[in-house]
């Protein structure tokens, strides 16, 4: 069982950072690969970042990359987004994930891969 405890989030100006945290509880203090999705209304998720077990593998999606930097500290068992430059169109709820299977595969950027989400929390950027 894996609990999933988000923070961060908030109300930024376009231009502006954000950083979201994302702590993972988990039976065994097992570290898992970790994951960011955001969510539009009325859309499905939408791919942000991952982050493989040790953190030598990153993914990104086309819309945050160069702004956006997945890490981790597995100290502390904790992932973080580091959200720069954003604009109002980065405006959702954004959701982390963990996969606890293993899943091996060329792109970790489909919600399958993951079987465990945290509750979600709103970014809003203003123009």
């Amino acid at each position: 069982q894996v609990q999933l405890i988000q923070s961060g989030g908030g109300v930024v100006q376009a231009g502006g950072s954000l950083r979201l945290s994302c702590a993972a509880s988990t039976v065994t203090s097992e570290e898992y690969p970790m994951a960011w999705f955001r969510q539009f209304p009325g859309q499905e998720r939408e791919f942000v970042a991952y982050i493989s077990r040790s953190g030598g593998k990153t993914e990104y999606g086309e819309p945050v990359k160069g702004r956006f930097t997945i890490s981790r500290a597995n100290a502390k068992s904790t992932v973080y987004l580091q959200m720069n430059s954003l604009k109002p169109e980065d405006t959702a709820v954004y959701y982390c994930a963990a996969d606890s299977v293993g899943y091996v595969a060329a792109s970790y950027s489909s919600t399958d891969l993951f079987n465990y989400w945290g509750r979600g929390t709103q970014v809003t950027v203003s123009s």
